[in-house]
């Protein structure tokens, strides 16, 4: 499938532009996607009292979940650069009266994270998981052995033309780097091992989980 000359490699600043203009629907966009979120926290295995650093968290839809796993005793680090967002993560760990949420509205690339994660995840975080700075400064603030995982969209097959169709139009809404597509996860899985690889409609989003190795550099 041929890409549109004009998307070359993730770009911040567009980026932070579409996700404030999705802001307000956000939640209604991502429903279809929920049985994906579902899966990639339960392959986190996160124990009672862990931390975890939700990457690219958006308005904070995998907060519950995450929160049913870790309890109380747990933390969550929250880290999303769009402002409106963020308004919207925060109004949700108030209402839900979570005190063991924390949030941090900046890039993945440059976010100050103040703890060593048991594990993190990025759902559908695609221009992150494409900027090697990103990836740097979350996995910096992991411990040894933490569990990732990500998620989001691929390319399929290429006779999954339906689902082809599908990532197409949700990539045109999403992402900025759509070369990328092939491959999204590439840059991730070098940092892991023990990696897992699922995929969900037709081969059109990926699942994909390791345990992060300081030792793998990436090259």
């Amino acid at each position: 499938m041929q890409i549109p000359a004009r998307r070359r490699g993730p770009d911040r600043s567009a980026a932070l532009a579409q996700y404030r203009r999705r802001a307000r629907y956000y939640d209604q966009e991502l429903a279809l996607f929920e049985p994906i979120r579902e899966q990639a926290i339960a392959r986190l295995r996160l124990a009672p009292g862990a931390t975890v650093l939700d990457v690219g968290c958006g308005t904070g839809l995998s907060f519950q979940l995450l929160h049913d796993r870790l309890g109380d005793s747990g933390r969550i680090v929250g880290i999303e650069q769009c402002p409106e967002m963020m308004a919207k993560a925060c109004a949700r760990v108030h209402q839900a009266h979570w005190h063991n949420v924390d949030l941090v509205c900046a890039p993945a690339a440059t976010a100050t994270i103040d703890t060593r994660a048991d594990a993190a995840l990025f759902h559908f975080t695609h221009d992150i998981l494409r900027e090697d700075a990103a990836i740097e400064n979350v996995l910096t603030h992991l411990k040894p052995g933490a569990r990732v995982v990500a998620t989001g969209l691929q390319w399929a097959p290429p006779w999954m033309w339906p689902a082809n169709g599908f990532v197409m139009a949700a990539a045109l809404y999403s992402v900025t780097a759509l070369e990328s597509l092939a491959r999204p996860w590439d840059k991730l899985e070098r940092r892991l091992r023990y990696v897992e690889f699922d995929t969900a409609l037709l081969g059109g989003i990926y699942i994909l989980s390791g345990s992060y190795s300081p030792t793998e550099t990436g090259h």
